[in-house]
């Protein structure tokens, strides 16, 4: 086939959970098929060299990301009745763009990657004719668990507004298309909930590179716990905000040695809304995250906000680091807790999980085993075949399936 694909995120490097995903979908999709590429990039990247793409892809335009208005509220995102991102984040340069490839060549298929929160590519689809149109990535349980969860008026308010916003649009966004894809059973369930008689709706997990995590990056270090997450990234951010605050005291009460690594920039990030001291250390941006996870005792995802599975717990398993997560951190996979890594949500649990891991050598090595075999489950190869064939599905059968 001849597909075009929008994108959130450009692919290189592939430095966060997105563009990892993006990066291994998109050579599974230019293994089989034709593809060209139009996407966003952010001010520290540089922009995308065609020599930096997988095979089979070609780039066809990179624009600077759009910024938005920062944080705050503004009037014409209060009233509009779309979310935020797409009303203040249209980008008319990307519907140009869109709308030139579409005039010059004939495609089998635009593809439209969503790369979590913020910026968004799935609007640009709903004015195309005449080509089947997928959004692969769509997320929306993060907004409705905010929604749920939010304790001041003011946020709840915001929160419930933004989630009916979410809805209206999602129920929109998927009467027109002919295909979406999500990354866990938890968001196709939060898919279906929202819209019942949406096209076909298909889980293609996040994964992990097998052959990139296999070698021997040192001895582990004693006492040694890593977070591999940017704080930039606001579900990173209230993982360790909670961590640090409620788990970490207790941990360096039994394991006064213990330090905590926290990879991952930092930029723009108030820290001092964190616990920071003695033990904790912030590696900032690591061109090579895979030593620091692979020497450290122990892997941990506390995480209480976010969608799709953990690219960061599956790393850690490929590279054979025991976790420790909550259970919103294991959230996607198919894991049994105890065998594979330990699952624990109360703070004094989390850290007694820990402290076992730490003290416990026999632990650690079976953990360790258990967590290598279950990764190779989620090996990007495997999962890049489960999306080329939705997409040749969607293609041949087209609005005429039932999800």
């Amino acid at each position: 086939m001849q597909i075009l694909c929008l994108s959130s995120w450009s692919p290189y490097p592939p430095d966060v959970g997105a563009r990892i995903r993006l990066r291994h979908l998109l050579a599974a999709i230019g293994a089989a098929h034709a593809v060209e590429l139009i996407c966003f990039f952010r001010e520290r990247e540089e922009r995308v060299a065609p020599e930096a793409l997988p095979p089979g892809v070609s780039l066809l335009g990179a624009l600077p990301a759009p910024t938005g208005r920062g944080k705050r509220l503004s009037l014409d995102g209060l009233f509009s009745s779309y979310p935020r991102a797409v009303a203040e984040q249209f980008v008319p340069e990307m519907a140009d763009r869109l709308a030139d490839a579409l005039s010059r060549k004939r495609y089998d298929l635009v593809l439209a990657f969503e790369m979590g929160p913020g910026v968004t590519t799935a609007p640009y689809l709903l004015d195309v004719r005449g080509v089947r149109r997928v959004v692969e990535g769509l997320e929306i349980s993060m907004i409705r668990a905010k929604a749920a969860a939010a304790r001041s008026p003011l946020l709840r308010l915001r929160y419930r507004l933004t989630w009916r916003k979410q809805r209206r649009y999602t129920r929109e966004l998927l009467r027109q298309i002919d295909g979406c894809t999500v990354p866990s059973d938890l968001e196709r369930a939060a898919i279906l909930d929202v819209a019942p008689d949406s096209r076909p709706v298909a889980v293609v997990p996040n994964g992990v590179d097998l052959e990139w995590y296999r070698g021997d990056f040192g001895p582990v270090e004693p006492d040694t716990l890593v977070f591999p997450g940017a704080l930039t990234y606001e579900a990173n951010f209230e993982a360790m905000r909670f961590f640090l605050g409620e788990i970490f005291p207790r941990i360096r009460r039994a394991r006064p040695q213990a330090t905590l690594y926290i990879t991952g920039r930092t930029d723009g990030v108030d820290l001092r809304r964190l616990s920071l001291g003695d033990g904790v250390a912030l590696t900032g941006y690591l061109p090579d995250v895979r030593p620091r996870v692979a020497r450290s005792a122990v892997c941990i995802a506390p995480l209480t906000l976010g969608g799709g599975t953990r690219i960061k717990i599956l790393e850690a398993m490929a590279l054979g680091t025991p976790v420790v997560a909550t259970s919103k951190g294991a959230e996607g996979l198919e894991v049994t807790p105890g065998r594979d890594l330990l699952i624990a949500d109360d703070p004094e649990a989390f850290a007694g999980a820990v402290v076992r891991v730490l003290e416990d050598a026999d632990l650690r090595a079976a953990l360790s085993a258990a967590g290598r075999r279950r990764a190779a489950d989620y090996d990007w190869r495997i999962i890049g075949q489960q999306l080329n064939a939705f997409l040749k599905r969607v293609y041949h059968e087209g609005t005429r399936l039932i999800g």
